[in-house]
């Protein structure tokens, strides 16, 4: 009898996060003061984050300690199940071997509460009792909208207007924890009635949104800010998932070849790859090198078509510079429906390691991620996030080139999280009123013109 799910007990739930930045074989370009072009100090974000985030964004500790409480929360969801997908490789007729790491069991639906539940609880631990925040199709709203109700917080969203009109019961599930849902760009801040009074119909996105909840967490003492990506502590966060799926492949007596993730911000596709990426780069008798995939959205690649470049992470200019993959802070990418994926830059780690040849990237259209998430749906039984659609729809390719090479290799995906939420955008998809959105080449052109200029 085959097995087709991998559990792990919660006693071996991990008790470190894993930093890769203790094992990169050059260091991280550093995060630089906009003023002064030199690096930032933890003085620097002080006033947007607790002292203990801030030290796990700068650190090359190699094991981060998971604090007690914040594994008893975990235990609400965690270990999540691995899985063998051999009814997706009978429909595929591949020889290959696909698993994929489930984190759609999480309460809010996503991988998003691995970092949210620690950043609420530091900042409770700080004394904070508020915190803002941007969200694109609002897998990240949610999931610190319930940090906050678990740790006693206020917390106020700033969600991408695109997405924020597309899905209502995301912001419906925000509110039901007790945060606030505000559509961005906004009225509130100086940042959203900036670019309104350029653009009342403005779509927003998530560098706008960013700039919204920075500036409101910057000029209040009582308010810090809280990401749901990009950030290295974040990243660190996420990898309670590439250490268990680590247990996992071991009890199922495999080893992957290839690991792909969906990237936008790059915290899930991070939370996967740094664990095993981290083996390699170590090496020892057990490790081999594997094929390390990130896949996005060809409406906004910034992997595959942006340029590696300091830039801000936000549109306003409140951020500091981070030296990433980046399509430019102001250009604004069209509204598709994975809204989580909507960003301009990518992830510093994620965009150093493509910089040292270390993983891959590729991009594909709206329709054919979504395809690949319905013959998942049909032949799993789940129906992914279309932020996920990304990753189903690059394994199926490995699992395809397995089959015409006539090759058995092992491969293991990021499932990030379910579609529940989706259903309209699945709906437009049966009815063929998906669109492929293309990004504008003259818009993008004139923000990768503005990006800073930074000495050598």
């Amino acid at each position: 009898m085959t097995t087709t799910k991998f559990l792990l007990d919660e006693s071996r739930m991990p008790r470190h996060w894993y930093n890769i930045a203790a094992d990169l074989p050059v260091a991280l370009p550093p995060p630089l003061h906009p003023g002064t072009m030199q690096p930032v100090g933890p003085d620097d974000l002080a006033p947007l984050f607790p002292m203990e985030l801030i030290l796990q964004e700068v650190s090359t500790e190699r094991e981060v300690p998971i604090p007690e409480p914040v594994r008893e929360v975990f235990k609400l969801w965690r270990p999540a199940p691995l899985f063998r997908a051999h009814r997706l490789e009978k429909a595929l007729g591949t020889p290959a071997k696909i698993y994929y790491k489930y984190e759609g069991v999480s309460p809010a639906g996503s991988h998003k509460p691995n970092t949210a539940i620690p950043q609420a609880w530091y900042n409770a631990q700080a004394g904070i009792r508020k915190l803002t925040t941007e969200t694109g199709a609002g897998q990240w709203g949610s999931s610190l909208a319930f940090a906050g109700a678990l740790f006693d917080l206020d917390v106020k969203i700033f969600q991408v207007r695109v997405s924020y009109d597309q899905k209502p019961y995301r912001r419906a599930l925000m509110e039901t924890y007790g945060a606030t849902c505000v559509a961005s760009p906004s009225n509130e801040t100086n940042s959203g009635r900036a670019i309104l009074a350029e653009r009342p119909d403005h779509p927003g996105s998530l560098g706008i949104a960013i700039s919204e909840a920075v500036e409101v967490a910057a000029t209040h003492d009582d308010t810090k800010y809280a990401l749901g990506s990009v950030l290295n502590h974040v990243l660190l966060h996420q990898t309670i998932v590439g250490q268990e799926a680590m247990l996992q492949m071991e009890m199922a007596g495999d080893d992957p070849d290839v690991i792909v993730g969906c990237t936008g911000g790059g915290s899930n596709f991070a939370g996967i790859v740094f664990p095993f990426l981290g083996q390699q780069l170590r090496g020892g008798g057990k490790t081999k090198k594997r094929r390390i995939v990130a896949v996005e959205p060809a409406a906004c690649p910034s992997l595959t078509r942006g340029k590696y470049a300091y830039d801000f992470g936000d549109t306003s200019h409140l951020t500091p510079l981070v030296k990433m993959h980046t399509l430019g802070s102001t250009f604004t990418p069209p509204g598709f429906h994975a809204g989580g994926l909507r960003y301009h830059g990518m992830a510093p780690l994620v965009s150093h390691l493509k910089q040292l040849d270390l993983i891959e990237a590729t991009a594909y259209t709206q329709n054919e991620c979504f395809a690949a998430g319905v013959l998942f749906g049909r032949t799993e039984g789940i129906v992914p996030a279309p932020e996920a659609n990304h990753a189903v729809k690059g394994a199926i390719v490995e699992a395809l080139r397995c089959k015409a090479e006539g090759r058995s290799e092992v491969i293991l995906f990021n499932l990030c999280g379910h579609g529940h939420f989706d259903m309209a955008a699945y709906s437009n998809f049966h009815a063929g009123k998906l669109v492929d959105q293309q990004y504008d080449e003259k818009e993008l052109a004139m923000a990768l013109a503005g990006l800073p200029s930074v000495p050598a």
